[in-house]
């Protein structure tokens, strides 16, 4: 039997973010995989690995032909946001079997350039074919499913607007932090409140941003390691969980799969949530980041309202810094975010933030991460558990 090697990711980078007027998502794609790869040191002809989702009509065939790849193993794995966590949790299985050396992760899109183009609209149809057509008929938007939720949750456990809108204050103030998030300018809870409501309870802070972006990250085997220029950021463990396909189908509204993914994740890498230093979590719309807490286990549920409201998610006195570049809700979102959220992830146990670096209370880097994605409307879920080399 051969022995499973230990894998990390060891290049992780951006392309250009927030409003990109002037790039293709192929283009995103390519700078993206380009820092990465530079970040890393390495050269792109070790890569035989390749992952992409929501480009073409081929993916991964066609972006990897773009950016001149011909790799050996692929994966175009789409399960909506959560599609990042859940790709890298194949990735890892891939190299740690030994059927590839170098897996990249790569997404770009242009999601608001098309919108402000007239290329698209800023309507997301999911379509009318199998369990779907039960509920378009009633008018169902993506928007208003997380809305139920949210709903739900405040119904059963108490939850307030205002335990919500302090989510989208402190990923605000995690933001102003971040010279690079498309909106840094601090908000109040009741500015929260007091903006227009797009589907109840949520007004438009409680909602991501819409953005231009790409992201990508290199995963290896370790032997490769000791030939990159940055510090390795071992993969300890990883969970994946579909749930459900429409809401009529969604047993209880106020627990996300990640209870699923998460659990797992935890187990597979041997440490528990209070061990964790940093959380990227997907944050579309506030209630994500309130119920995904509650489903990774750092508070009890029905405690999400409690637990965010005294500050604890900001990176500076915050006891669990979360989305600590200020997340979907404010630095960017350009669809599926999932991939963002292992960048900053990695990023912040290489200590390479700057301002917003997160610190443990003896001042030292953090040592472990976890970034959960989710997809669809609640759908999927995929969690990962880092830690620093």
């Amino acid at each position: 039997m051969v022995a499973r090697r230990k894998v990390a990711v060891v290049g992780a980078a951006l392309s250009d973010c927030g409003r990109v007027d002037d790039a293709t998502p192929y283009a995103l794609h390519a700078q993206a995989a380009r820092r990465a790869l530079a970040d890393a040191g390495l050269d792109r002809t070790l890569v035989d690995g390749f992952a992409s989702a929501g480009l073409g009509t081929l993916a991964p065939v066609e972006v990897a032909a773009y950016l001149g790849l011909r790799p050996t193993w692929v994966d175009s794995t789409s399960v909506g946001g959560s599609t990042w966590e859940v790709m890298a949790a194949h990735a890892a299985d891939a190299i740690a079997a030994g059927h590839a050396r170098a897996v990249l992760l790569v997404y770009g899109s242009t999601a608001r350039a098309d919108v402000r183009a007239g290329r698209r609209t800023g309507t997301l149809s999911f379509g009318t074919r199998g369990p779907l057509q039960f509920e378009v008929p009633y008018g169902h938007t993506l928007i208003a499913k997380y809305a139920m939720a949210a709903r739900r949750h405040m119904i059963e456990y108490g939850t307030t607007i205002e335990q919500l809108a302090a989510v989208a204050v402190q990923a605000r103030a995690n933001a102003a932090l971040n010279p690079e998030a498309m909106f840094r300018t601090p908000v109040t809870v009741d500015e929260v409140l007091a903006g227009p409501v797009i589907a109840d309870p949520f007004t438009k802070l409680h909602c991501c941003v819409r953005s231009d972006g790409g992201a990508a990250v290199l995963l290896v085997a370790e032997e490769y390691v000791r030939d990159c220029r940055t510090s390795p950021v071992w993969v300890l463990g990883s969970g994946e969980c579909v749930s459900h396909a429409a809401m009529s189908e969604w047993p209880d509204f106020t627990v996300s799969p990640a209870a699923v993914s998460g659990r797992l994740a935890f187990e597979r890498a041997g440490v528990r949530p209070s061990e964790i230093d940093v959380a990227e979590i997907y944050d579309a719309f506030t209630y994500m980041t309130l119920v995904t807490l509650e489903d990774l286990g750092f508070c009890a549920k029905g405690e999400g309202g409690a637990f965010v409201e005294k500050g604890r998610l900001r990176v500076e006195g915050g006891e669990l810094p979360v989305n600590t570049d200020g997340g979907g809700l404010s630095a960017q979102h350009p669809g599926m975010r999932g991939l963002f959220l292992l960048v900053e992830a990695v990023r912040q146990l290489r200590g390479e933030c700057g301002q917003r670096q997160v610190r443990r209370g003896d001042g030292t880097l953090p040592r472990l991460a976890v970034a959960s994605g989710t997809g669809g409307w609640f759908c999927s879920s995929g969690t990962v558990v880092l830690g620093a080399g």
